[in-house]
């Protein structure tokens, strides 16, 4: 979202979102006959003192807003709002703005419960895990039904049945223990089933999208909370066994060295292969349990804060941990934010929107017209060649309804683009397509809809999309009038400098050139020679250095430079009389200056290039503005205007 938090930024009105006036929310000025209310103007100016370092009275701030808005009214009257670009770039800002708003609260909330519900608990559990492809997969739904039903008879061993079946290698040979599940991190319904089945029993079989699971609860405990600790690690993963032998004695003789009283931080530093907390003196983040490798975890979970452990092997090697905090569990206010996260990132992310878009679909009155759907599945089964291309190009052409919104009917043409092309001669497949591709138009179009009703009912969505909006085109139009006009201005910019020149000054000399970088010494008097012809009063600065590497090729490089002693160590040694740069280990081993002078103060425009034009740029803005306040009407209610500052404390 690149262009739009100007901290100023409302009033959508390209986008059809004018509030009108009233008492609970008047209007508090007009710009070129365009409202602004008084919500929309206090909500800009609390966040715009949020941003502000030093106080800014509401006088101030409402000078600044009204240039602010003669700008967007100057983009409105020259027609910015109709561009396709601002269409498209609006319409993206509009979706993804609106996205947090278009949810059932209730659904959200009752899924985010849920989760902190499975976060106060542990549980331990083993699985055996068959594949499928997909949950009607009728080999592995009997062949899960079967090994449980066999394991609940105790005609089979749950650890046999684990070893010979399971598909997940890594937990088959030990019973096919997972270890402590932490909410979040499995797939949902794993999940449920996990913590839905009580501690010594088995769950159904369930289908996660990996494939099917049985899962066995074997114990559970509350949540422990948090753990700080840092640790020293000496690796034996992928080691001959001798290597691991030689770590093991390594941690044993840290271990005692730290026992004489040695400097956790100081020793991790210098002896642990752990690379991500190392420099840090094996200082690591907060976790929670379940987080960490399984003997790793457990170890730092029982630790008194302040311990150090015996040396403890994990799959990555071992490891002397010592606990440096403990904290419970966050509360659920405190889990808010992590809680909407993982609800997002799981399968069960989208239950909120969709049921939002199902309360939108009543509300609209949006659905399928199943009558003209047979009709069409009547013609397709009539005509001698079914679903073909003939009958495509035709579907393509027609009016004929096949879904409502909000009254407003959507076209069997508008739907046809959508729809996969597959000939058949099954009509009833050929409306089912369809009937596919209609739903999620219809649906698309619903959205769409909410979205623009959205504007109206939410005032936080509202100072939003009028933010946004107002953003984009202030952006466009700044760029125009202002910023890339200046820059592309080069008459303007040497008329500017001309008429200020007093104000560009050097504090010391400055050395003035064309730095060209060669390959080789043969390549370096070829340039030679050839500048040696060059009229240096004809040369064009923007694009002179292009120019030779044009005519050069890529073994050549200029820059222009311009600097004082001891900014640049090539331009001291070329000018200043210091010691050449070493560079033989670069590319550019040759190197010269071209039109090179030592100057006191600004000769030309480029000379302070840059100074310039932020300052052709400020004058620009200044006179702007002044045009925008002879051409476009403020009105401005001074009795709102003095609501808002009998509520406020400049």
């Amino acid at each position: 979202m690149k262009k739009i938090l100007f901290s100023l930024g409302l009033l959508a009105v390209a986008a059809g979102v004018i509030s009108a006036k009233s008492d609970k929310d008047p209007v508090i000025m007009t710009v070129n006959g365009r409202p602004v209310n008084k919500s929309e103007f206090e909500y800009l100016y609390n966040k715009n003192a949020g941003q502000q370092i030093e106080h800014q009275t509401l006088d101030e701030y409402v000078d600044m807003f009204v240039n602010y808005k003669l700008k967007v009214a100057d983009a409105l009257a020259n027609h910015y709002d109709t561009t396709s670009s601002f269409q498209t770039e609006l319409s993206q800002y509009r979706a993804e703005l609106a996205a947090p708003y278009m949810l059932d609260k209730e659904a959200e909330k009752e899924l985010m419960d849920e989760a902190y519900n499975h976060y106060k608990r542990l549980v331990n559990v083993s699985h055996i895990m068959l594949q499928a492809a997909a949950p009607e997969d009728p080999k592995a739904v009997a062949l899960a039904d079967s090994i449980r039903t066999e394991i609940l008879a105790g005609r089979l061993d749950w650890a046999d049945a684990a070893a010979r079946f399971s598909i997940d290698r890594g937990t088959s040979q030990r019973g096919g223990n997972m270890g402590w599940l932490v909410s979040g991190r499995y797939p949902a319904a794993f999940e449920d089933a996990a913590y839905s089945t009580a501690v010594g029993e088995i769950s159904q079989p369930v289908f996660s999208g990996y494939g099917y699971h049985i899962v066995k609860v074997n114990a559970e405990k509350p949540n422990p909370g948090e753990v700080k600790a840092r640790h020293i690690l000496k690796l034996t993963a992928r080691k001959s066994p001798e290597e691991a032998a030689k770590a093991k004695q390594q941690i044993d003789s840290i271990y005692e060295v730290l026992m004489t009283g040695a400097d956790f931080g100081d020793v991790a530093r210098r002896e642990s292969e752990d690379p991500g907390s190392k420099a840090n003196g094996g200082e690591l983040d907060w976790f929670g349990a379940g987080m960490m490798v399984a003997p790793f975890d457990s170890a730092a979970f029982t630790l008194p804060e302040g311990e150090i452990s015996r040396p403890v092997e994990t799959a990555y090697g071992w490891h002397i941990i010592e606990v440096t905090g403990h904290r419970p569990m966050k509360s659920r206010e405190e889990m808010d934010d992590q809680l909407r996260n993982i609800l997002n990132s799981s399968e069960k992310g989208n239950i909120p929107a969709r049921k939002y878009l199902e309360t939108m679909k009543v509300k609209y009155n949006s659905h399928l017209l199943e009558d003209n759907l047979d009709k069409l599945q009547q013609t397709i089964a009539e005509s001698a060649n079914g679903y073909d291309s003939t009958m495509i190009a035709t579907l393509k052409q027609s009016d004929m309804p096949v879904a409502v919104v909000a009254g407003e009917e959507i076209a069997l043409r508008e739907v046809m683009p959508m729809v996969a092309i597959t000939a058949s001669k099954d009509a009833r497949n050929a409306r089912n397509l369809i009937s596919q591709s209609a739903t999620r138009l219809m649906e698309n179009r619903t959205r769409q809809k909410a979205q623009v009703d959205l504007a109206d009912t939410n005032a936080e969505y509202r100072n939003l999309i009028n933010e946004y909006t107002d953003g984009i085109l202030l952006f466009n139009i700044s760029q125009d009038k202002v910023w890339q006009k200046a820059a592309n201005d080069r008459h303007g910019l040497e008329k500017y400098f001309e008429g200020h020149r007093q104000e560009y000054t050097f504090d010391e000399p400055r050395f003035k050139a064309y730095i060209v970088f060669t390959t080789s010494d043969s390549l370096e008097n070829e340039v030679k020679n050839y500048l040696a012809g060059v009229d240096t009063k004809t040369i064009d600065p923007t694009t002179f250095p292009t120019s030779l590497r044009d005519k050069f090729g890529k073994h050549v490089r200029v820059e222009r430079v311009i600097a004082k002693k001891g900014e640049n160590p090539i331009t001291d040694y070329l000018a200043f009389g210091g010691s050449k740069p070493d560079n033989k280990a670069l590319t550019w081993t040759n190197y010269f200056a071209f039109n090179g002078q030592i100057i006191d103060q600004p000769v030309e425009v480029d000379d302070v290039r840059s100074r310039v034009i932020s300052d052709y740029q400020n004058a620009l803005e200044k006179e702007w503005i002044d045009e925008l306040h002879a051409k476009y009407p403020v009105k401005i209610d001074k009795k709102v205007l003095k609501q808002v500052k009998e509520a406020k404390v400049d």
